[in-house]
């Protein structure tokens, strides 16, 4: 009987893992997604030729969120001089010094809503702007991104430039796709170097 209740754990277990992933895989899939193309790919390590795109953008103190993100969703939600809702998009992009300290936080903008004109943020600290795009090195990666995992990860993507012969042209930024709820190991990180 013991060995018959430990088969049902087992099995209800796996049967919630396996809604969780697919849970996170689909609402990650429901955002529209910076453009992008993949020029080469080696495991974790991409270079991506990124498209021009528009960012509400909102500054981090010292590398902590200081309410960033509060203020962007409060601008997507309707905080804006159209009090017009705006798709949440994927990733939520942060520029970073060269030490990997991130300075900023990016909603992109969703393309339909750029073509229209994006509305004008009502709150002086959210400001729009647009990325040029280019060719970017990326690294993808597991886990919450936070800290020395982060440095950790510039480190490795810096030394992949390196080996494959690339020249870094500016500051690292890093990306996260996932809603905060998801579990580490479900997340989606990548750090970003944008190359000549």
């Amino acid at each position: 009987m013991k060995r018959k209740g430990m088969w049902i754990s087992i099995v209800l277990v796996s049967l919630l893992l396996l809604v969780g992933i697919a849970f996170v895989a689909t609402s990650r899939a429901g955002y529209e997604t910076a453009a992008y193309e993949v020029k080469e790919k080696d495991g974790a390590f991409e270079i991506r030729e990124y498209a021009p795109h528009e960012v509400a953008t909102t500054s981090m103190k010292s590398g902590s969120q200081n309410g960033s993100f509060g203020r962007l969703f409060r601008y997507i939600s309707g905080g804006n001089q159209a009090e017009q809702k705006i798709a949440m998009t994927t990733p939520v992009f942060m520029p970073a010094t060269s030490e990997g300290e991130m300075e900023e936080m990016q909603f992109v903008v969703p393309a339909e809503v750029a073509k229209e004109g994006a509305p004008t943020p009502s709150q002086d600290s959210v400001s729009l702007k647009r990325n040029p795009g280019g060719p970017y090195a990326v690294l993808r990666h597991r886990g919450w991104g936070r800290g020395e995992e982060r440095r950790e990860k510039l480190e490795q993507l810096r030394k992949e430039i390196e080996k494959r012969g690339l020249k870094g042209k500016g500051d690292p930024m890093f990306a996260g796709y996932d809603p905060p709820w998801t579990p580490g190991f479900l997340r989606r990180n990548e750090v970003l170097i944008p190359i000549e």
